[in-house]
């Protein structure tokens, strides 16, 4: 009798540990799957998940657009399959990446940052929205180096099977003044 309830009890802490996580990434998956109980927003990263070849270009210090860096970019479910995160492997030895939860009661998404460039002890976060384009659009308030008000603002368009493009920029509070800063394409890897 004693044999039987410790084996009910494995079977049933295996299936609790197993239904918390079968949307993590995995043998079979590697990218994870999508939780079909998550928000459906969730989906809006549906075609980043994966990985792809990208060029990344920013501006140097004195505004020129500095060379291009190759890098791959690398997109997974996580939270078993309830958030998405993303990473970035730079030939400049620059790594950085992001998590992402969308949360139901602002309707919006929460991207925090982190770069292996600086460790900060407080991540920046950007939020926004996927727009009637099927552009995915982020913000985050931040003054120009004059001091105008005014915010990072993060793009992903041109959104494919085949790939996608990012551009990141700073604009006045209006929107109307826009000054790109960084900009990254991207191109599925062929499996």
């Amino acid at each position: 009798m004693k044999k039987n309830i410790i084996y009910l009890s494995f079977l049933c802490i295996s299936f609790i540990a197993f239904s918390q996580n079968e949307y993590e990434p995995s043998d079979k998956y590697p990218f994870g799957r999508l939780n079909p109980d998550a928000p459906k927003q969730t989906a809006d990263y549906e075609k980043l998940i994966g990985e792809c070849n990208c060029e990344s270009v920013s501006r140097n210090p004195d505004q020129t657009w500095a060379e291009p860096v190759d890098m791959i970019w690398r997109w997974k479910y996580i939270m078993n399959g309830n958030g998405v995160q993303d990473e970035t492997i730079k030939s400049d030895y620059t790594n950085s990446g992001s998590i992402r939860q969308y949360s139901k009661d602002s309707a919006r998404w929460y991207v925090h940052y982190y770069t292996s460039r600086v460790v900060v002890p407080k991540l920046p976060a950007w939020e926004g929205n996927k727009n009637e384009n099927g552009d995915i659009v982020l913000y985050k308030e931040q003054k120009a180096p004059n001091g105008t008000e005014g915010y990072s603002r993060l793009t992903f368009y041109d959104i494919t099977d085949k790939g996608y493009k990012w551009k990141g920029e700073w604009v006045d509070k209006t929107e109307t003044v826009v000054f790109p800063f960084w900009k990254i394409t991207c191109v599925r890897e062929e499996n």
